[in-house]
Order: C-alpha cells, then sequence, then structure tokens
C-alpha cells in the first residue's frame, strides 16, 4: 500500500509541476495496449497533440515525456493563434513490429471515452494509414490520408515553417533573410529534417547532415549534395545555423559549451533539456535560439487546416506567418533581456489568459 500511495503521489506532483488538467492510463493486455494520454490545458479550446508509438526505458519516462509534450502543445497552439489545447498520447512499445490494427482500435476507443476533449494526430512512430485505422472507432482524429480528405503527411508543412524560422534569425542576424552562402547543420534526415533539407539546398545554402540511421543520411546527402558530418563533431562545427530535427534534448550542460554556432531553430521537440537553465545559458553565450515550439507548428497548422476545411495553399499561408511570430519573440526577448524561450512563453501565456477572461464572460 505504501508503494502504491507512493506512486500516486508522485503523478500528482508530476501534474502540478507541468500544469496538467488530466492524465489517462490506458490498458488492454489482450491487444498489447499500454498508453498514456496527457490533457495540459483546454482554454483555447480541444487538446491536439499527437500519439507517439515509441519503446521508453521507464514508464516514468514515458510520462514525463508525454506532460512535456502536451504543454508544448499548449504553448504552440496560443503563440500561433490557432484554437487549441495542448494533448499527446504515447503508446508504448516498437512501431515497427508491435503496432496492429487492433491495438490502433482499441486506443482510437479509449480517445473516443473523452468526448472531444482530446484530438490526436502523428507523431514518431505514427502515419497517416494509422489515423484512418484510429478513426474506425472516434472521429477525434487529424492527420487523415489526402484520399480520404484528411491533410496528409503533416512533414512538408512542418519543415517549411522550420524554415521561416531559420530566415528570421538570418535576417536579426544579417540584415537579410537570404539563405545563399549560408551554413546549416541538419541533424536528423527523416521526412522534416529531409524536407528542409530540400528547402534549404533551393536557396544555395551549404548543408551538413547527421543521423543514427546512415543509409538514410547517405541517401539524402547524395539527393540534395549535403555533406556528412558525423555525431561526434555536431557541436563543435562552425556554422550560422544548427537545426536539431531528431529527438529533443540535445541542447544541455554537455553540448552548449560546445557549440560554435550563431543560430538554433530545428523541427525536434524540448530541444532544451532544462527549459530555464538552458534558454539563459543560450542567452549568454549570444547564441539567438528559434523557440522549437513555435517554428515546428507547421504539423500543427495543417491538422488545424484540415480540421477547419482549408486549402493546402491557405495552409502555407499559414505556416508563413512563423516567420513573423519568430521575428516578434526576438524582440521580446532583446527589449526585456530575457531568453527567446522564456519571451516566446511570456507571448503564448499572454493569448490564454486574455482568452480566459472571455471564457469566463461566457459561462457567467
Amino acid at each position: 500500500m505504501d508503494t502504491e500511495n507512493k506512486i500516486n503521489n508522485s503523478i500528482f506532483d508530476l501534474l502540478r509541476r507541468f500544469g496538467h488538467q488530466q492524465i489517462v492510463f490506458c490498458n488492454d493486455e489482450e491487444v498489447g495496449l499500454k498508453a498514456i494520454i496527457t490533457i495540459h490545458n483546454t482554454t483555447l479550446g480541444p487538446a491536439i497533440g499527437g500519439t507517439r508509438m515509441l519503446e521508453y526505458r521507464t514508464e516514468e519516462e514515458a510520462i514525463k515525456d508525454s506532460l512535456r509534450l502536451s504543454k508544448a502543445m499548449t504553448y504552440k497552439s496560443a503563440i500561433t493563434g490557432v484554437n487549441f489545447g495542448g494533448g499527446n498520447a504515447i503508446i508504448i512499445g516498437d512501431s515497427r513490429t508491435q503496432k496492429t490494427e487492433v491495438l490502433l482500435r482499441r486506443f482510437g476507443q479509449f480517445v473516443n471515452e473523452l468526448n472531444g476533449s482530446y484530438i490526436t494526430s502523428l507523431d514518431i512512430g505514427t502515419d497517416p494509414r494509422d489515423m484512418e485505422i484510429i478513426k474506425m472507432e472516434t472521429p477525434y482524429v487529424a492527420g487523415l490520408p489526402s484520399s480520404v480528405g484528411g491533410s496528409g503527411d503533416s512533414s512538408p508543412f512542418t519543415a517549411k515553417s522550420v524554415y521561416y524560422g531559420i530566415k528570421a534569425g538570418i535576417k536579426e542576424l544579417f540584415g537579410n533573410d537570404s539563405l545563399a552562402g549560408r551554413t546549416v547543420l541538419v541533424q536528423g534526415t527523416g521526412q522534416v529534417g529531409e524536407g528542409l533539407v530540400a528547402l534549404l539546398r533551393s536557396e544555395n545554402a551549404k548543408v551538413y547532415i547527421s543521423d543514427i540511421i546512415e543509409d538514410r543520411m547517405i541517401k539524402v546527402a547524395n539527393k540534395y549534395g549535403a555533406e556528412i558530418v558525423q555525431n561526434n563533431r555536431i557541436y563543435d562545427l562552425d556554422i550560422d545555423v544548427y537545426a536539431p530535427c531528431a529527438l529533443g534534448g540535445t541542447l544541455n550542460d554537455n553540448t552548449i559549451p560546445r557549440l560554435n554556432c550563431k543560430i538554433i531553430a530545428g523541427s525536434a521537440n524540448n530541444q532544451l533539456e532544462d527549459e530555464g537553465k538552458h534558454g539563459k545559458m543560450l542567452l549568454e553565450r549570444g547564441i539567438l535560439f528559434a523557440p522549437d515550439y513555435l517554428i515546428n507548428a507547421g504539423g500543427l497548422i495543417s491538422c488545424y487546416s484540415e480540421l477547419a476545411g482549408y486549402s493546402s495553399s491557405r495552409t502555407l499561408e499559414l505556416a508563413e506567418n512563423i516567420y513573423e511570430a519568430t521575428r516578434s519573440v526576438i524582440q521580446r526577448s532583446k527589449s526585456e533581456n530575457i531568453s527567446t524561450h522564456l519571451a516566446a512563453n511570456k507571448i503564448a501565456e499572454d493569448r490564454i489568459n486574455s482568452i480566459k477572461i472571455i471564457n469566463n464572460f461566457k459561462s457567467n
């Protein structure tokens, strides 16, 4: 009993620390489902967030990851002006060997039981076809294949929004946003990373790439004329932009002192291992950090457009707004002498708090 109480207390401590409204544990041994759904904040609208299918070392690690990701979605929605709250789901398991139709449909039933307070979409380990399967059990799904009226693969829009974030940083430091001749290292050559490499090379940027999956890295290097850099060299490379496009936590006590770049702007979530500490370290080192949850918002914008019935051209227009939004964050950071991450948080919180006032009037 003491152990059970300790576990329960630690979960509620986590909820308080991250400011969450709800965490749901989904378990069905018969189909092999072990999943977590977290809802951070629904002030702006129903929580939206991807379903990530990954193996984790511990269940606690999976819970903390889901809590971080769902909080980031709240702030992402707020700062980009869409009417969603923040949520996330994690299915614990190997997406290559353990993902089945029945597992996804059972997960969809759990999503449906939340009655629209959470809308799920794509993330690492899931794709538009998976969303189509989940939709068999619930209407609260986005990121469906384009063949069934959905927005399909959101990675091109995410790559585009990161691209605009990079250009905003370049504009701030160099006075114009041309990428010709600029040096950029893209860490991670998955769908978003490859899309970003293509956009950068289309402007004649010098692009370096790194990835733990060697075959994929070599393919991208050959296709776009990028130069491969080994993982142990990426933080020491003398470059204009470091673009983390794989997993998070790459900005930490060990890597920040080694960095030899001017700008950090990539698609990976939760790049700062400790938001307060490491955001300040980057500020003190004079490295411009484009907050990840802002510039990787193209996927969210794609889902928003899908649910609102917008065209792909309208989605691209909304993604272009990331350029000015990033510049606004940079200006607030400079005027208040605070990290860009903190500046972005303040802008997002300003919107959440103002909408909360309107919601209070509605309830009265």
